[in-house]
């Protein structure tokens, strides 16, 4: 039956039965009832001429009165004179035997119509959890989803930068495609393939991806849809969710975020039973447990492998795990090509230079800089999509967008000016740096300003040469401030720079070894997992004098770059004044223009051109960034508070 004719019949049936229970508790006067009357008094009245008509059946007398509307009945005791004086009144007699079974099943009906009103309801909720999810009460009913080619079919031309990755998956797709060519050698496919990287890299794409070059069913479910208030809701749905993966089979389940159910067991709060280990549990007998499930493959996808209990990252459950990491220079340029095959683009747009400018981009990074450029341009109402809007694109996206509206006085915009000029001449001029790609004074975000750098490749590892340089990059600003206005009058500005150089001394001092007196020594907090993948209360596993010398050591190494970049200042206080004149009257300069405007050259500028005012490339700040395995370091003085 068409659900909406079942809903249809549903609803009727209930006005029916409401319509009854409301006649059941009516009154006699709201109902219209008769009234009962002596039989004597029923003679009077029609003795008196005020009876209009009367009905007989059997013994009961039932009648209307001439004036009123109002019934009576009575009960007659075998009157044989009866029919003859209402002949002499002119009273209309009706008559009808004493029983015709309709007044027995209505009463019958309303006499049981509670225990039916029950019964009614018990029969529709049951009904409702034999049924789908998505119905009241399905609540052990699996919320995964079947994708098919209707929802938009996705093979691995889709899928681009992570071609190990690709070839990780490959097997599973020759598997499901042709199984008999590893059965009959004795081989088994994987049972299950955890797929681990940072947010945005791919890894949903990837598992869809699979499921479109074998052309099987999809299920997709997050790992959070198991798990609600009632007990024992997660198991099920393990069980319902195998169910129909077994009705489908051969076919792909993919867990996202599999974390949020498959944690460690045993480190609930709270005593008692855990219902997200009942879940894990009926996971793992799903996965290897006595019932075969060969033709069924089950892809997860998580951030954080630490924390998966290592019962379900055992061989016959998670075989393999892909790592899918953000792509390198060669992979974001694959991806930008994916992504812009439907944006026409200028002729001056190089997409290597945008990939070299987007180190620690995911792909999801990088097709949001995509759709932001070609937004820029059509605000901008451009038939094609030039190298400006990528720059200006990838700007907003690492800065935030500009603020130009911000009604910053001439005296801010002044330290402002001299304090991103510090933060540019310490960079052109430490030991070990990346390239300066651009300074700016124009707000941004919550930044009054800002000073970016360009690395020339994908950074997997620092030297200590480099940290140290970092270190006095980000005290330029506060000495500039120093130098320029007195010791009295620097501002907050320098807040974020004090933050990040602090978390990169420390990590240096805790994480990494460059210290003599605590040596290749790991400290820090206990970072335990437990059921919210945090500790709950942070124990600090060094001793009190160990705590102090690692204070004493982050100072000491903080105090040498602020010696540093005073040094480096005072010795190129010339160009420093003049870089902050520039940033005065441009606002905004490029590494080239910088180095231009050093030499006693002024910057050329074509209002008209569309190329960008740089290299074409826009990557995290000084010291700060977008990705990487070393702590965030920011170059930008904040507003006060």
């Amino acid at each position: 039956m068409n659900p909406n004719y079942r809903n249809l019949a549903l609803w009727a049936i209930i006005a029916v039965l409401l319509i009854a229970l409301f006649n059941l508790f009516q009154t006699p006067q709201t109902r219209g009832a008769s009234t009962d009357v002596p039989y004597s008094q029923f003679l009077q009245e029609v003795a008196a001429g005020r009876v209009k008509t009367v009905t007989i059946a059997g013994d009961r007398i039932m009648g209307t009165y001439t004036d009123n509307a109002n019934g009576f009945q009575t009960y007659s005791p075998g009157d044989p004179q009866l029919v003859s004086r209402l002949q002499d009144k002119n009273v209309v007699i009706n008559a009808r035997p004493e029983s015709d079974g309709s007044t027995s099943l209505f009463s019958y009906l309303i006499s049981y119509l509670p225990m039916i009103l029950i019964l009614g309801v018990w029969i529709f909720f049951m009904r409702q959890m034999q049924s789908g999810s998505g119905r009241a009460m399905g609540f052990g009913k699996s919320k995964a989803k079947l994708l098919t080619e209707a929802h938009g079919r996705v093979t691995f031309q889709d899928v681009a930068g992570v071609d190990e990755a690709k070839e990780d998956l490959e097997e599973i797709v020759e598997f499901l495609r042709d199984p008999q060519k590893f059965q009959r050698l004795g081989g088994k496919i994987p049972r299950g393939v955890l797929l681990v990287g940072p947010p945005g890299t791919g890894k949903t794409l990837l598992a869809r991806s699979v499921a479109g070059e074998a052309n099987v069913p999809f299920f997709t479910i997050s790992g959070s849809d198991f798990v609600e208030m009632f007990v024992g809701v997660g198991a099920s749905r393990v069980r319902d969710m195998f169910d129909q993966a077994k009705k489908n089979a051969p076919c792909i389940i993919f867990i996202d975020e599999i974390d949020a159910v498959g944690r460690h067991r045993g480190a609930g709060l709270g005593g008692g039973n855990d219902e997200r280990e009942q879940t894990l549990n009926q996971l793992l007998v799903e996965m290897d447990g006595f019932e075969s499930n060969e033709s069924i493959i089950l892809i997860a996808a998580t951030n954080r492998p630490d924390v998966l209990d290592p019962a379900l990252l055992r061989p016959g459950r998670f075989d393999r795990q892909v790592v899918v990491p953000n792509p390198d220079i060669v992979g974001r340029e694959k991806i930008l090509k994916v992504h812009v095959r439907n944006v026409p683009l200028a002729p001056n747009v190089d997409l290597k230079v945008v990939a070299r400018g987007t180190p620690g981009f995911s792909g999801a990074d990088l097709m949001n800089l995509v759709n932001e450029s070609a937004l820029m341009a059509a605000r901008r109402n451009k038939r094609l999509v030039t190298m400006a809007e990528f720059e200006d694109a990838k700007d907003k996206i690492m800065m935030g967008a500009e603020r130009r509206s911000s009604a910053m006085t001439q005296a801010e915009k002044e330290l402002t000016a001299y304090h991103e000029a510090g933060h540019a001449i310490l960079a052109l001029n430490v030991p070990s740096a990346d390239p300066l790609h651009k300074a700016t004074i124009i707000p941004r975000g919550r930044a009054l300003g800002m000073v970016m750098q360009l690395p020339e490749g994908d950074r997997y590892s620092m030297s200590y040469k480099y940290m140290v340089s970092r270190l006095a990059i980000m005290m330029g600003g506060r000495v500039a401030e120093e130098f320029k206005f007195g010791k009295e009058n620097i501002t907050s500005g320098a807040s974020s720079d004090i933050e990040q150089a602090t978390k990169l001394a420390r990590a240096m001092v805790t994480r990494w070894g460059f210290s003599d007196k605590l040596g290749h020594v790991a400290y820090g907090d206990n970072q335990e997992e437990v059921f919210l993948g945090h500790s709950v209360a942070r124990t600090q596993n060094i001793s009190e004098e160990t705590a102090q010398i690692i204070d004493a050591e982050v100072r000491r190494l903080i105090d040498e770059a602020y010696v540093s970049a005073k040094s480096i200042l005072t010795k190129k206080k010339k160009e420093w004044i003049t870089l902050a004149q520039g940033l005065l009257e441009y606002e905004t300069l490029s590494g080239e223009e910088i180095k231009q405007l050093i030499a006693g050259q002024k910057p050329a500028r074509d209002l008209g051109d569309d190329t960008p005012t740089s290299r074409g490339s826009a990557v995290p700040k000084s010291g700060r960034r977008k990705k990487g395995p070393e702590p965030e370091g920011g170059m930008e003085p904040q507003p006060s508070s």
